[in-house]
């Protein structure tokens, strides 16, 4: 969800309802303590954008902040969905509101790989983390990486393109499973800014089992990060098609092959293409395949009966049967 809740109660509400109805195991959130995070000039910038929520951009970003007690609304809320509760501390207060709230997970953006000394203080926590990769290098990973281990192993590492929206052929997928062989340990996910779905089953192809993915209730609202999400029935098919990759990997069962309903009413029979006499050898040039209102001997199993010889008489056009027949030679 991030801030796509447009600093309304009512909205994060009704995204949690819609978004865990629609297949959510997570809800994310993001958490700023504005007047901390930007400096006077950076808060006091004006901020003339289609986007903005306030004419300056630190009276934006306060626009698009709920409170603490609202978040508390929230963690219920996703409690009572069946969904986790996770946001993204932009800064050392916002990391302590969360903490007070009993946060069930904590993300790091993208915009803080690297920012060792508040990773250091995040996996002190002790709360589960998931940690998106955009716009970092391999060392500014794995040291991001190292740090959180010493203190504990809760990681879902995101492969991610910080490309808002990221075209399709931006996406580098391949670098999830590079993600597999350098952190074998632990969990390999992506986080992708795409526009349509497809990314996730492919994700989960090449190894990814943590999706994060932007959603919104109206693509057409005011907002950096309406455009390319989620709307609710997109979501549900994200969600539903990635969660059924493990149940299309399985192959049929041998001995069900060949007995579907199908086979029963248009499967072919094999017959005889010419009268056979007893003695009659069976070759491929006497045998053809028909329907039948019962099923005799398939035709893919005409292997089986090559060779072996007539001991009855069989009418052109008629069905062959094992009991006709006698072994090879």
């Amino acid at each position: 969800m991030g801030q796509n809740h447009q600093g309304k109660l009512e909205n994060a509400l009704e995204y949690i309802h819609r978004f865990a109805s629609a297949g959510a195991d997570v809800i994310k959130f993001q958490t700023r303590n504005n007047r901390y995070l930007f400096s006077e000039d950076a808060y006091n910038k004006p901020y003339d954008s289609e986007n903005a929520f306030g004419p300056t951009y630190g009276e934006h970003r306060e626009q698009l902040e709920l409170t603490p007690d609202e978040k508390r609304i929230l963690r219920a809320k996703c409690r009572e969905a069946g969904a986790l509760f996770m946001s993204t501390p932009f800064d050392e207060y916002s990391l302590e509101l969360l903490v007070d709230l009993q946060i069930d997970l904590l993300k790091i953006a993208s915009f803080d790989i690297g920012n060792l000394p508040f990773i250091d203080r995040i996996a002190q926590t002790g709360i589960p983390v998931v940690v998106s990769t955009g716009g970092a290098n391999d060392e500014q990973i794995r040291n991001s990486v190292d740090t959180i281990l010493r203190y504990h192993d809760e990681i879902a590492l995101l492969h991610c393109v910080s490309e808002y929206p990221c075209d399709h052929n931006h996406l580098g997928l391949q670098r999830i499973e590079r993600f597999l062989n350098d952190y074998p340990t632990i969990t390999i996910g992506l986080s992708d800014h795409f526009n349509g779905i497809v990314s996730g089953p492919v994700g989960y192809m090449c190894g990814a089992r943590v999706f994060e993915k932007h959603v919104t209730l109206n693509r057409s609202w005011k907002g950096t990060d309406h455009s390319f999400a989620l709307e609710p029935d997109g979501f549900r098919r994200f969600a539903r098609d990635i969660k059924r990759i493990p149940e299309m990997m399985p192959p049929k069962p041998t001995e069900s092959l060949g007995t579907e309903p199908v086979f029963k009413k248009l499967g072919k029979s094999l017959a005889a293409r010419v009268p056979l006499s007893p003695g009659d050898v069976i070759t491929l040039d006497k045998l053809t395949g028909k329907i039948f209102e019962t099923t005799y001997i398939p035709v893919r199993e005409s292997n089986s009966i090559l060779g072996q010889k007539a001991i009855a008489s069989i009418d052109q056009g008629m069905p062959i049967r094992y009991e006709q027949l006698s072994g090879p030679g």
